[in-house]
């Protein structure tokens, strides 16, 4: 066991793939706040946190073991989604006058990252300060596409308790990037049932409509009038997996979730220009029910690379991609 600064790590054994490879947990501590992170998929296995009684509850939805990751892969929990998070259109964009086509892994689309995307691969773990260090290649092709990746996401429990990833990544050729953590929220508990009903605040005047594919018509609807206006809390109700457009003035807050009943709140801030607001209605009890857990995904919007009017998702040779998303929890 070491600490950092203030930050106490460990590592134990987690479990063992279907192939044989062995997964290690790490878990972070530090006021009042436990996360547990796998260095396969780069999954946030677990979040307890304490309520305003004092208790702590697991809030982020898990898997007590490997078996059950590899058994329901599809709705990613808390897994590192990448090397594009959402939708592309088509399985395919055009990139400096050359086309590449991916994956097609929903319906005639791309999304996720592909068939064996960030979130099934192993990841190289180094503890750094305050947390633990990940890292991968994605190699030139994976997927469909370009260039050979150089990747790494780094969680740090900071002062307060409060979460808080980092990407970094190179290319030796041009691509797209658009990473995200996909964990999913429920701040009464993870085994409480439906997060429904949970009060919410997105800093969002405009969302990017989707069409029948859930994929972005391209415009920006603002949210005024309408029930994706979630600029002062309110409670949550089912029907959303949509892209908020987050507002760059405020208070530097990107969404806010708050469980009257324990007291819980979360608190995201984010160098991102969107927020993914998913409801989870099609979890059928498998292993979790309907609307069991609020994904708050910070990203770069869908299918940006056929939507230039969107903000830019390229990384050439010789840049830097940096990103980062922090999760404060306190009680009220």
């Amino acid at each position: 066991m070491t600490a950092g600064s203030r930050t106490v790590t460990h590592t134990d054994e987690f479990g063992t793939l279907a192939d044989g490879s062995a997964v290690r947990r790490w878990t972070l501590e530090r006021d009042g706040t436990r996360v547990r992170v796998l260095d396969r998929g780069a999954i946030v296995q677990s979040v307890e946190t304490p309520g305003r009684d004092g208790t702590r509850a697991q809030v982020a939805l898990g898997l007590p073991d490997m078996a059950g990751y590899e058994r329901f892969p599809a709705p990613y929990f808390g897994a590192l989604v990448g090397r594009y998070a959402n939708r592309i259109a088509g399985a395919a964009f055009e990139l400096d006058g050359r086309a590449h086509r991916l994956t097609r892994n929903e319906g005639r689309n791309h999304i996720h990252g592909g068939s064996r995307g960030f979130d099934k691969r192993m990841w190289r773990a180094a503890a750094v300060r305050d947390g633990v260090r990940m890292t991968l290649v994605s190699e030139d092709g994976e997927e469909g596409f370009p260039g050979r990746l150089d990747f790494s996401v780094t969680y740090t429990v900071e002062a307060g308790g409060a979460l808080r990833i980092a990407y970094r990544a190179t290319t030796d050729a041009p691509t797209v990037l658009n990473p995200t953590n996909h964990t999913y929220w429920n701040l009464a508990g993870a085994d409480s049932g439906s997060a429904l009903g949970q009060q919410l605040r997105i800093a969002a005047g405009h969302i990017t409509p989707v069409d029948a594919e859930s994929v972005p018509t391209g415009e920006l609807m603002p949210v005024a009038g309408s029930r994706f206006d979630f600029r002062r809390m309110r409670a949550v109700g089912a029907g959303y997996d949509h892209n908020f457009v987050l507002d760059e003035a405020g208070d530097g807050v990107a969404a806010e979730l708050y469980d009257a009943g324990s007291g819980r709140v979360l608190t995201v801030r984010t160098s991102e220009p969107g927020l993914q607001l998913y409801t989870a209605d099609h979890f059928d009890g498998r292993p979790f029910g309907p609307c069991a857990g609020i994904a708050l995904e910070t990203q770069h919007f869908p299918d940006s690379p056929n939507r230039p009017e969107f903000p830019s998702t390229v990384l050439r040779p010789g840049e830097e991609f940096a990103s980062s998303t922090e999760f404060a929890f306190s009680v009220r």
